[in-house]
């Protein structure tokens, strides 16, 4: 049973940060391109920071456990803006920077917490904030590198398509059912995970370090 609830217990504390991630970095891309002149993400309700507008029931256990994972995509309709292919670059790294912004916020407010002492002094439940604030953090940084990652439909696959166009990447979009699957499989198996972690760990190392 211990080891049941040793488990269980830090996925209760990143609940919250898990919740954070998936709607800070949704809005994002529906602020952006609401502001880049596309109302599409708006009139869908997708413009909100309500987690439950954004969560992709897979994508969300994904970041629950292995702590980097997806959300919803955030429909947009690149038609509408008025440089397409850079406004869709923007839009598509607007989540990723939401994420980045919010660990760095994160890290902030959990090294005051060290340096002045508070989170020492408030025993049992300062061990506790301090749990939530790294997995808030961590769980952010993973969410950004896994987007980045140039496949099918994250969004590191948006920004190259808009850089080198869409007949270069065509080979995506014609099996990209079955990447997506190869993708879920790669993750569940752990073998994804060797290769994200460290970029995600030593990308908290750098923000812990630099910052303050």
């Amino acid at each position: 049973m211990s080891g049941i609830l040793d488990r269980i217990i830090p996925m209760l504390l990143t609940l919250p940060g898990v919740l954070v991630a998936i709607s800070i970095h949704e809005y994002g891309h529906a602020l952006a391109a609401y502001k880049m002149g596309d109302n599409t993400a708006k009139a869908q309700g997708r413009l909100t920071l309500n987690p439950l507008k954004h969560l992709d029931p897979i994508g969300f256990l994904c970041l629950l456990i292995f702590r980097f994972g997806w959300a919803k995509p955030v429909p947009v309709n690149p038609r509408n803006f008025g440089n397409p292919r850079r406004d869709d670059i923007i839009v598509s790294l607007a989540g990723v920077g939401m994420n980045l912004l919010t660990s760095i916020i994160f890290i902030f407010i959990m090294k005051i917490g060290l340096q002045w002492g508070f989170l020492y002094n408030m025993g049992s439940m300062g061990q506790i904030l301090y749990t939530m604030l790294y997995g808030a953090a961590y769980i952010n940084i993973g969410l950004m590198v896994f987007n980045l990652i140039p496949i099918p439909p994250l969004d590191g696959h948006h920004v190259v398509q808009d850089i080198v166009g869409f007949k270069a990447v065509k080979f995506y979009h014609e099996y990209a059912q079955y990447i997506r699957i190869g993708l879920i499989i790669l993750l569940f198996t752990g073998f994804l995970g060797r290769f994200i972690v460290p970029v995600i760990s030593g990308i908290y190392g750098l923000l812990f370090n630099i910052i303050m």
